[in-house]
């Protein structure tokens, strides 16, 4: 369906729910809510995947980190705004309750309205329809001035390189050796979102604040406290991704949360003996949150754009939205009983796979930042030990290092 319209479509799964579940308690049927719940989860599903990768193909390179974090920013801003939406003093009683689920469909009405008005993806139109004047006049539109060749030439370069691979499927996706380690490296980069704890901190959060004698009335406002920093950290990484990179922001974002979580364990451990620790442990939560909102919950959207090519991209973001909401559930499913068994000792489990990731970045995945994808691919064509060949590497020269090219507008 492309890019655009995927999007376009997927707002029924939005707005749809949003009208069900403003309207269950006038109806007086929970089936109503269920129904809704599947239809969202749908929507979530696709949205998830369809829209950085939208994103992520209309960004020039020089701007596609910022961008394509933008994707992380809105949703957070989203989880905040139905934090002060669903306060006891706003929405938050059982009179308000139907329309603070029904308000969920005015950001899918306000896309249905205005996406019609953008462009569609100029890398889906020329590599994939193979409509080169189209996606020229959509470059243009969207960078906002005539030469756009230089770009256009490097969509030409990856549309060479995807030639020889054809479209790829799922299933040919985990035997092609020529993407071994990109896939890979966008399954651990998933896994370790969640599995690195951001749900279970959440879940326990109450806990802890309840711990520390926060009155649990007053937790919801703790609550929006964290929200806050969370959406201040998110916004400071989607402006500095391009400064630092990829690598470093995820780098630290895990070497953060990994170190909140040892230090929260000792805080929880001792708080019998030392009551006064309990206020130790809403700063490891904060830490952690702000950590986790630098590098690890942000940038993946960033880097499963760019380290797959065009032919390769949906079943690679088929994959990446599997294992993120499958980790995701397992979590929420396990860390209760976890908790239960270990205690204190689960965030433990935790930072050894922050840990774990992190070394695994520094390793495998390269910087990725002010690369076209083609350059990109053939950092991992080395890893892969895979022979690009030379006509490609010809062809890619040729397309980027013209002197002439801006001089005659040729």
């Amino acid at each position: 369906l492309s890019r655009k319209r995927t999007l376009l479509l997927n707002n029924i799964f939005a707005i749809i729910p949003a009208i069900l579940m403003g309207s269950s308690k006038a109806a007086k049927s929970y089936e109503m809510i269920i129904l809704s719940r599947v239809l969202v989860g749908i929507c979530a599903g696709i949205a998830y995947s369809a829209l950085p990768m939208y994103l992520g193909e209309l960004a020039p390179k020089n701007l596609r980190g910022t961008l394509g974090t933008m994707t992380e920013v809105f949703v957070i801003m989203g989880v905040f705004l139905a934090q002060i939406f669903s306060l006891q003093a706003i929405l938050g009683n059982p009179e308000g309750w139907p329309v603070l689920l029904a308000i969920t469909g005015i950001p899918a009405v306000l896309q249905l309205l205005s996406l019609p008005l953008f462009p569609e993806s100029p890398r889906y139109t020329l590599i994939q329809k193979g409509d080169e004047e189209q996606a020229r006049k959509d470059l243009r539109k969207l960078r906002g001035w005539e030469d756009v060749e230089e770009e256009m030439d490097e969509m030409r370069v990856e549309d060479q390189s995807e030639k020889a691979e054809g479209r790829l499927s799922v299933l040919n996706l985990f035997t092609f050796k020529p993407l071994r380690w990109q896939l890979i490296s966008i399954i651990v980069l998933m896994a370790g979102q969640q599995l690195s704890g951001i749900n279970a901190i959440n879940y326990y959060a109450d806990t802890i604040y309840a711990s520390a004698g926060v009155n649990p009335t007053h937790s919801q406002y703790v609550t929006v406290g964290a929200g806050i920093v969370n959406i201040i950290m998110t916004v400071i990484s989607a402006f500095t991704v391009e400064l630092l990179g990829r690598r470093l922001l995820l780098m630290i974002g895990y070497g953060i949360c990994g170190s909140a979580c040892v230090v929260l364990t000792l805080a929880l451990i001792f708080q019998p003996r030392v009551p006064e620790l309990s206020y130790l442990s809403i700063i490891c939560v904060f830490a952690y949150i702000a950590g986790h909102s630098t590098g690890p919950s942000p940038v993946p959207s960033v880097v499963r754009t760019e380290i797959f090519l065009q032919s390769s991209r949906p079943a690679a973001f088929m994959v990446d939205g599997a294992v993120h909401w499958l980790t995701n559930f397992i979590i929420g499913l396990v860390f209760p009983f976890i908790q239960e068994g270990i205690g204190a000792y689960s965030f433990i489990i935790f930072a050894a796979i922050c840990l774990f990731t992190a070394i695994y970045i520094y390793v495998v995945i390269p910087e990725t930042k002010d690369q076209t994808f083609v350059e990109i691919s053939q950092v991992f064509a080395q890893r892969n030990k895979v022979e690009i060949p030379e006509k490609k590497k010809e062809e890619a020269t040729d397309f980027n290092s013209c002197p002439s090219k801006k001089e005659t507008h040729f």
